[in-house]
């Protein structure tokens, strides 16, 4: 059995001019009100008519930070993911970091092309992504 694709991110030089305009643009509902000013799309605020969706983030990255846009897959280890991605001829770029007050950890890996993925842990049970 796979893993599933469970949170994508869009991080640049302006965090909340991004949440505007992926906002407008596709009618997506974000909220930034946490600590961290990560601007949240809910999974269950932004589905097709299906029931087709995913949850993510927009949000500022740290001072110099060009950004990324990526999607993270839910893993039962994050530490083993990046290991193993390390193994194939990747790289690990980050992590794996608890993310405070979340249930989940989280990791950056790139792939033997450069490309960054995010691998995503949840450490409690109420919690899976976004």
């Amino acid at each position: 059995m796979g893993h599933p694709v469970v949170h994508f991110e869009i991080v640049g030089k302006d965090g909340p001019g991004l949440m505007r305009y992926y906002s407008e643009l596709f009618g997506w509902e974000i909220d930034a009100g946490n600590p961290m000013g990560y601007g949240v799309v809910a999974r269950e605020e932004n589905l097709s008519d299906e029931g087709v969706g995913i949850g993510g983030g927009v949000a500022a990255g740290p001072d110099g930070y060009a950004g990324h846009v990526t999607f993270y897959v839910q893993v039962p280890d994050a530490e083993a993911a990046l290991a193993t991605a390390e193994r194939l001829g990747g790289s690990r770029v980050m992590g794996p970091d608890e993310v405070p007050g979340m249930g989940i950890i989280v990791g950056h890996l790139a792939d033997p092309e450069g490309h960054v993925i995010g691998v995503i842990e949840s450490t409690s049970p109420a919690s899976g992504g976004g």
